[in-house]
């Protein structure tokens, strides 16, 4: 006999082993057969304020990419290392509950933002180096990619965060072009490959794009000769106190992380309303880099951290944004385990970063249903190979983002059951 959730509230019956395999052979005729992906759903919120999560597309392991990425491994650690509780050596004071993973794995992406869209997260912000193969740029930007076709899917939107000072990196490694004609190529790239997407975030029916600065092209007369060379004009957003640097180009700015945190934030949101400068919130979970003991810093003279204290800074974040004229929010960030910002899932601080955002946004949905995503990965996982299995899962990844969770939770039971999970 199998125990399988109905979908009367608080109920469960109990099936027989025919009837779960035909619900299981159901499922996977209903994938098989479909001509097409179903439509995603729209989360209903009792907050209308849009929220953006930032996200590092920067992380790669063995199985997927054949190699651990410097951002598991900094300097000095080895993820080969495992100790007693089955933990790896990872750069970083946090782990993630599903252990070090890639960003190129498409059962990470669906587990990141089904957890995203379940929050109430309407979209990501990613973080983008360049167009061109220097440094692990193109593996960034290739990782980026990876995400587009499952962003349309689950239904989110998304844009990018480009940092201008890769331009100067690009030149210092004796290319031929200038730094200008790197920021044309680079934002012509963008423009070519993400602003098509009907799921890139817009602004007044422009393109939206953050620019982490900016910091090297700092001159407004040379956005002046960079910014005609591109087909339409991006919504720009710079950082904090930055958007004088763009001149006629400004849109607005974001704020980030400092070390004097809610003195700084409060500090800044008054001189945006002074100076009717739109601006983008900033809502983090506190601070604490891994870069000396990773090795990427030498010494702890620049040191400084803003402690958790469990979901505290987020919900102080969170409500300050709450009591000011932002536009929109940007969770800093999704997965920055380098520097202690990550909102997902770990072992330290489990789902409640995401209950808070949850709490946040006014959605319906709730700790178990976060659990989904978790479980949805979990399987992929323990039976990668059984390619009939992850049919029947794909049912799965499309009942919760269609939201049809009561289907999802009903096919998961049953697949949990059959497989002893």
């Amino acid at each position: 006999m199998s125990l399988v959730i109905s979908c009367e509230k608080d109920s469960v019956k109990v099936i027989d082993n025919e009837q779960t395999n035909d619900a299981l052979k159901e499922a996977y005729q209903q994938v098989t057969n479909q001509k097409e992906q179903p439509a995603s759903a729209e989360v209903i919120k009792n907050n209308t304020k849009k929220v953006y999560v930032h996200y590092m597309p920067w992380f790669y392991n063995p199985e997927q990419d054949g190699y651990w990425g410097q951002h598991w491994t900094m300097t000095n650690k080895n993820p080969n290392v495992i100790d007693v509780n089955g933990k790896r050596e990872i750069a970083s004071h946090y782990y993630p509950l599903i252990g070090p993973y890639s960003s190129n794995d498409d059962d990470l992406q669906e587990y990141h933002l089904l957890l995203m869209k379940l929050s109430g997260i309407d979209g990501v912000i990613f973080d983008w180096y360049s167009s061109r193969d220097v440094n692990d740029y193109n593996a960034l930007k290739k990782s980026t990619e990876s995400f587009i076709k499952e962003i349309e899917e689950v239904g989110l939107e998304f844009a990018i965060m480009y940092e201008d000072k890769t331009a100067q990196y690009s030149t210092e490694q004796s290319e031929t072009n200038s730094s200008i004609d790197n920021v044309v190529l680079d934002l012509q790239y963008i423009q070519n490959t993400y602003f098509t997407s009907d799921n890139y975030i817009k602004i007044n029916d422009s393109e939206l794009l953050f620019l982490f600065g900016p910091n090297f092209i700092t001159d407004p007369l040379e956005w002046d000769n960079i910014i005609p060379q591109l087909d339409t004009t991006p919504y720009f957003m710079s950082l904090w106190e930055a958007s004088n640097r763009l001149g006629q180009y400004a849109g607005g700015e974001y704020s980030w992380v400092d070390s004097n945190h809610m003195t700084t934030l409060s500090n800044y949101y008054q001189y945006s309303i002074e100076n009717n400068i739109q601006t983008v919130g900033g809502a983090y979970p506190g601070f604490n880099d891994f870069y000396y003991e990773g090795g990427w810093r030498t010494n702890t003279d620049d040191d400084w951290d803003i402690v958790h204290n469990g979901t505290q800074v987020l919900n102080e974040t969170l409500n300050l944004n709450a009591s000011s004229p932002v536009e929109f929010i940007q969770l800093i960030t999704w997965n920055d385990f380098g520097e202690g910002t990550m909102i997902e899932p770990t072992d330290e601080f489990g789902f409640s970063y995401l209950e808070e955002i949850q709490s946040y946004t006014g959605v319906d949905y709730t700790y178990d249903d976060l659990q989904l995503p978790y479980r949805l990965y979990l399987l992929r996982k323990e039976h990668k190979n059984d390619q009939r299995l992850q049919t029947i899962l794909d049912r799965v990844y499309q009942f919760i983002f269609m939201l049809d969770l009561d289907h999802a939770k009903i096919l998961l039971s049953t697949l949990e059951k059959k497989y002893n999970i």
